[in-house]
């Protein structure tokens, strides 16, 4: 039994300022496991949930991936940024400032299926290369637009120039692309200030251990208590319980 690996999912709560990548290395040091998957990548800036998945439950990243993801965004009007959020350069800036009605009016355009361009800065792969990579050194990066579901998108706070928005969605949506296409929708500019992911799939943020939290039981080694097995992973599944007969023949 000493010999099977150790396997299984690892809820975290990514602080805003490392990569989702940084989180990853993190892991694999603090674990002493070199196989370490994610499911679904969160910008710097961002905060919230991160499915990590540890050892052979890797093989799983696929099928968690792919899960609806639900995000709680800050939104400020009256300027865009050539990486739709505060990380970025400041470009266009307005001093018309939308009001409430404006904005909730403007919003069921980015509501159920639509095609969305992705911002250029973004890990998708062009040429081999990552995009942002390619806009990093000044090239002129061309996107293609890709299908997305927004299953609700409701304005909860309003506080201008700046508002906060709960959007669930579906894998692969770029929320940095619905604040910077609103603003251009609302014709003043808009980009995203902070960005927490609050759900993804079946787990939810209230599960997830923070990364300070998780590096102290690195360090105690007790941090298998916060690994969650294989299994979890697709609890929303369905289940088939075979019989002796059919265990046989599978």
């Amino acid at each position: 039994m000493d010999n099977i690996p150790l396997s299984g999912l690892l809820l975290i709560d990514k602080p805003s300022g490392p990569t989702s990548h940084d989180i990853v290395d993190s892991v694999r040091k603090g674990a002493g496991i070199r196989r370490i998957g994610h499911a679904g990548t969160l910008d710097p800036l961002a905060t919230g949930l991160l499915v990590m998945l540890v050892g052979p439950a890797a093989r799983l990243s696929e099928y968690v991936m792919q899960k609806d993801k639900r995000y709680l965004a800050r939104v400020r009007f009256g300027q865009s940024t050539n990486t739709y959020d505060a990380a970025g350069r400041v470009g266009a800036e307005s001093r018309t400032i939308p009001d409430q009605d404006a904005v909730e009016r403007a919003l069921p355009r980015f509501h159920g299926t639509f095609m969305q361009m992705p911002p250029a800065f973004s890990a998708i792969k062009r040429g081999g290369q990552k995009a942002y990579e390619l806009a990093r050194q000044g090239e002129a990066v061309e996107m293609e637009p890709r299908e997305v579901t927004v299953h609700s998108l409701e304005l909860t706070k309003w506080e201008p120039p700046f508002c906060m928005l709960d959007i669930q969605c579906s894998a692969g949506t770029y929320i940095r692309s619905i604040a910077h296409d609103l603003g251009q929708a609302l014709k003043c500019g808009a980009h995203i200030t902070a960005l927490r992911r609050t759900a993804s799939g079946i787990f939810r943020i209230e599960e997830a251990v923070t990364l300070a939290d998780l590096q102290k039981a690195f360090a105690s080694g007790e941090w298998r208590r916060y690994l969650l097995p294989p299994d979890a992973g697709l609890a929303d599944w369905p289940e088939v319980n075979l019989d002796a007969k059919q265990t046989k023949s599978i």
